[in-house]
């Protein structure tokens, strides 16, 4: 059997038909590849060792290289996985505090009391009550955030972000839902989601100077792939008709069984889910925003690698979700990267100059996923790509843009900045994924008979929504023109809306009973919604 060696970090045998990529993982190596190994995106690239005559390094795809003998590979550099722009806030509302874990000092018996509701989940020995902490975690498809809460106070400790480590094995729900198919795939997606919340758990413990021991209880807020994985329930009904989800019933585990750092006595709250694709996150956002609440006509729009909406008439509510894929997150770009340095986040053209703001104020090396709807939003206002997604001809452009538009391995492309360029593919990934997304808003107002210029206020959540600007969503016809001037970024009204759930337990029996009201619109088996989406496609 041939030994491939990943230097610095280890080595193992393999039999010959296993690719590097399939290594790595056996060794518990990140690398990324978000098409799960189907050799599309590109993003596997690792450097193979020269042997010692040639010294020659080589570029590979670890998802197609095999390992036909003894190799030696350099390893990815480790992501810096907690330095990543990543949204933890969100929009929430005046919480009445009434958390479901309280502590109680018994004087006469120098013991305190740990009680969740009705149950007593422990006691500790003394005076303990000042120290009741709870976790709110955003599991969501690309990016984790964990919050610190105290109990007593309601206050916000500290939060802290990372990209969820799923995403090496699989960028979207649909390649989740196969990959965790085998029990094997599901716990191999179920630790490694743990072992990273744990890692964020230290992080918070260090930073707080708060035990972990004093941590009783955990939110969930997720999609219902997300809370599936997180769980370790087997999701293979999500993905097959009628797409039914295995964990509706459940509320409530134990901490100690899902392997998470806190007390032994220790909790987790899953909030429900609306249906297989309108998950907890959303919940948990129609909560924070109180869209049941809310007079007139509502949009909330969830923009990430899902695609979920709700529209809200006079608290009447009707749910819908698409799969916008990972091209928001940066992923299947030719330049696509996630918004850590280096990043182009902000692309604008004004006065016949181009800005450009790059994360960490550094070298541009690539561009996350706010810059590219920036910067295709901004060429399709200027002229540069048409309606139909085609590069126009430089000829008739200003000699300042016409001068970016040059040819790479013979191709057209525009050059942002030094050598980050967009592609033309790069162009039909933005189409396909905003098509998604404008294909799922129009079909909602058309169940509902509501006309754009009737709806009155537009709330886009999400961490990646946040760093978008509404100028860009409506150049790309990602928004209707008669949005303008209606659109709101509540920011990851998934984290927010979870704090609301920790802190007011009466909130859950609330949306448990009002979640069943939300009518859902199965979009796949809708008629004439994929003649919508090609017709969404255009800018």
């Amino acid at each position: 059997m041939p030994c491939i060696n990943f230097i610095g970090v280890g080595e193992i045998d393999v039999s010959e038909e296993t690719t590097v990529l399939e290594a790595a993982w056996q060794l518990g190596i990140v690398i990324e590849s978000p098409c799960n190994g189907a050799g599309v995106c590109g993003k596997c690239n690792v450097q193979l060792s020269g042997d010692s005559q040639s010294k020659e390094e080589t570029y590979v795809l670890a998802c197609e290289t095999h390992v036909l003998e003894d190799m030696s590979v350099f390893p990815p550099e480790k992501e810096k996985n907690y330095t990543l722009k990543i949204l933890s806030g969100g929009k929430s509302f005046d919480i009445e505090l009434n958390p479901n874990v309280k502590k109680q000092h018994l004087s006469e018996k120098s013991v305190t009391e740990v009680r969740a509701g009705e149950e007593i989940l422990c006691t500790e020995p003394g005076n303990t009550a000042e120290k009741n902490l709870g976790l709110s975690l955003d599991i969501g498809t690309t990016t984790l955030v964990l919050s610190l809460i105290d109990l007593n106070d309601g206050r916000e400790i500290d939060s802290v972000s990372a990209m969820n480590p799923q995403a090496v094995y699989a960028q979207d729900v649909l390649s989740r839902i196969k990959f965790a198919s085998s029990e094997e795939g599901l716990e191999t997606m179920r630790s490694a989601l743990i072992t990273e919340v744990n890692k964020m758990l230290e992080i918070l413990e260090q930073r707080s100077n708060k035990s972990k021991e004093n941590i009783y209880e955990a939110i969930f807020s997720g999609n219902t792939c997300m809370l599936h994985l997180a769980a370790g329930v087997q999701p293979a009904a999500l993905g097959k008709y009628p797409y039914t989800s295995a964990i509706e019933g459940i509320s409530t585990l134990k901490a100690v069984d899902m392997g998470l750092n806190i007390s032994n006595a220790g909790v987790v709250y899953l909030p429900p889910c609306i249906s297989a694709y309108v998950g907890a996150d959303i919940t948990s956002g129609i909560l924070a925003s109180s869209l049941f609440e809310l007079n007139g006509v509502t949009l909330f729009v969830d923009i990430g690698t899902n695609g979920e909406m709700v529209i809200g008439a006079n608290g009447k509510l009707c749910a819908a979700s698409t799969a916008a894929g990972p091209a928001f997150e940066g992923m299947n770009i030719a330049k696509g990267m996630r918004a850590g340095n280096g990043a182009v986040e902000e692309f604008e053209i004004a006065d016949g100059e181009i800005r450009i703001k790059v994360i960490g104020n550094t070298k541009a090396v690539g561009i996350c996923g706010s810059g590219l709807i920036d910067i295709v939003g901004e060429l399709v206002f200027h002229n540069v790509i048409s309606k139909s997604g085609k590069f126009s001809d430089a000829a008739q452009l200003p000699p300042f843009l016409a001068e970016r538009l040059i040819e790479q391995d013979g191709k057209k492309v525009f050059q942002v900045e030094g050598d980050v360029v967009l592609t033309q593919k790069d162009i039909r990934q933005v189409q396909l994924a905003k098509g998604a997304i404008r294909a799922g808003i129009e079909y909602l107002l058309r169940a509902k008979n509501t006309p754009p210029e009737q709806v009155d206020r537009v709330l886009i959540a999400g961490s990646f929504g946040y760093h978008l600007r509404a100028k860009s969503l409506i150049n790309i016809n990602l928004m209707p023109k008669e949005f303008e001037g209606k659109i709101e970024f509540v920011g990851n009204t998934s984290s927010s809306g979870g704090i609301a759930f920790l802190l007011g337990k009466q909130y859950r029996a609330k949306m448990e009973k009002k979640i069943k009201e939300i009518e859902v619109l199965e979009l796949a088996n809708m008629p004439d919604f994929e003649k919508l989406f090609v017709k969404t496609l255009n800018f």
